[in-house]
């Protein structure tokens, strides 16, 4: 089904791959992550297309990873790589189209933004009610339910704390906004990714979307099991089996691994692993590095001018070199800290949970949300739009989800 889905996306990011390559046009108008006129009509032309489905296919390419664009000219996402080869590449194409529902289909024009924001924020809820359910649910049903929970959120921003307070101040003007046109357009959106069916006064989980669901909720309900059998694996293959392990349980595996075969043979695979797509994996890879140790540092140091791993590769030497792992980040530039913590997120956002990426928020070096967005949109990250979205998704506050996904819908738009 992710597969069927995802095809006229991923038949626009093969034709992206082969028609924009090294030397070609651009695709992007200004940098900006819209196609160009030009682009658009090129591709429709070459793909039977109209101008609007050529445009529509490319956005959901983009918000499904098969799409990376850079200023002007765009590049195949790992999974488009992965496509053919690897199911997981696929279903995470597909959850990452998911977890961005609200982004592809137009949010109504003619309401509070705070009112987008707060449906947006209470929507895991009711598609957890519509899997549990397991069949149609009846709209006025879930009408209800979403009423209950955003009365929920503005009571949780409402609290009074202790202490003096400030004047009462009039309700916010969302308080009355009608949430029956916004649910009605959360379920045409999340209809438009394949995640439910929606007509007749009534809304269903497809199989995708009801998957989608239980692996989110199961992440949050099951604990991981340690994996077995890792040293006869490939470096990529043993990080993975390894993603779930505690830190000194890791160390022991990434030991053992090396144990098994030649240094210089497992740093060259390690180094490999961490150039790949997946950002766990890249952590990961560093950090079997350190277990390495000295044997390691000409092929950390022959790696510090390559753009994605100069963070991790600046960190590890600094370590090396004595510095306390605690301060090390002091070698990094703004600009690369930041890289960094978009690139920690895009790991967290893709195997984690939802409360490990709202406490990665802790870790910016930027002191307030404001900034942080600001240069994570300068920053240039591939994933930025993937790593908001997620983070919007997750985070209990409505005005600073809000304020995320707006960051998030600039950034997929190009805009400021």
């Amino acid at each position: 089904m992710a597969r069927s889905g995802l095809a006229a996306a991923a038949r626009v990011a093969r034709w992206a791959d082969a028609a924009l390559g090294p030397g070609g046009d651009g695709a992007t108008a200004d940098g900006k992550a819209t196609l160009s006129d030009a682009t658009a009509e090129r591709a429709a032309a070459e793909l039977g297309l109209t101008v609007v489905q050529a445009r529509a296919d490319w956005d959901t390419a983009r918000l499904a990873g098969l799409i990376e664009v850079h200023g002007d000219s765009a590049r195949p996402g790992w999974r488009l790589r992965a496509w053919n080869r690897d199911d997981s590449a696929v279903l995470r194409g597909w959850v990452a189209l998911f977890d961005a529902w609200s982004l592809a289909h137009p949010e109504p024009a003619d309401h509070e933004p705070a009112a987008v924001a707060e449906v947006v924020s209470a929507m895991p809820q009711v598609l957890s009610f519509l899997q549990l359910s397991a069949g149609p649910v009846p709209v006025a049903q879930l009408l209800d339910l979403l009423e209950q929970r955003v009365t929920e959120l503005r009571t949780e921003r409402c609290e009074i704390p202790y202490g003096p307070q400030p004047e009462p101040v009039e309700p916010p003007q969302d308080a009355d906004t009608p949430l029956a046109p916004l649910l009605d357009w959360a379920l045409h959106a999340l209809a438009s990714v394949g995640a439910l069916t929606y007509g007749d006064g009534q809304a269903t989980l497809t199989p995708l979307g009801s998957w989608a669901v239980w692996v989110k909720l199961e992440q949050i309900c099951v604990a991981a099991q340690s994996p077995a059998g890792n040293i006869e694996q490939s470096a990529e293959d043993m990080l993975r089996g390894c993603a779930q392990l505690r830190p000194n349980a890791a160390r022991a595996e990434y030991r053992a691994w090396l144990a098994a075969r030649p240094v210089k043979s497992a740093v060259t695979e390690l180094v490999d692993a961490a150039r790949g797509d997946d950002a766990l994996l890249r952590g990961l890879a560093f950090e079997a590095l350190r277990v390495v140790g000295a044997p390691a540092e000409p092929d950390v140091r022959a790696v510090v001018e390559e753009s994605t791993l100069r963070p991790y590769a600046l960190l590890w030497l600094a370590e090396h070199d004595g510095v306390d792992p605690e301060d090390a980040h002091e070698v990094l530039t703004r600009e690369e800290a930041t890289w960094l913590w978009v690139d920690t997120a895009a790991a967290v956002a893709d195997h984690g949970e939802a409360p490990m990426l709202v406490r990665h928020l802790e870790s910016a070096v930027q002191p307030t949300v404001p900034l942080l967005l600001d240069e994570v949109r300068a920053v240039g990250h591939p994933r930025t739009v993937q790593v908001l979205v997620a983070l919007a998704a997750a985070h209990p506050d409505p005005a600073l989800a809000k304020a995320v996904r707006r960051a998030a819908f600039q950034v997929h738009t190009g805009g400021s």
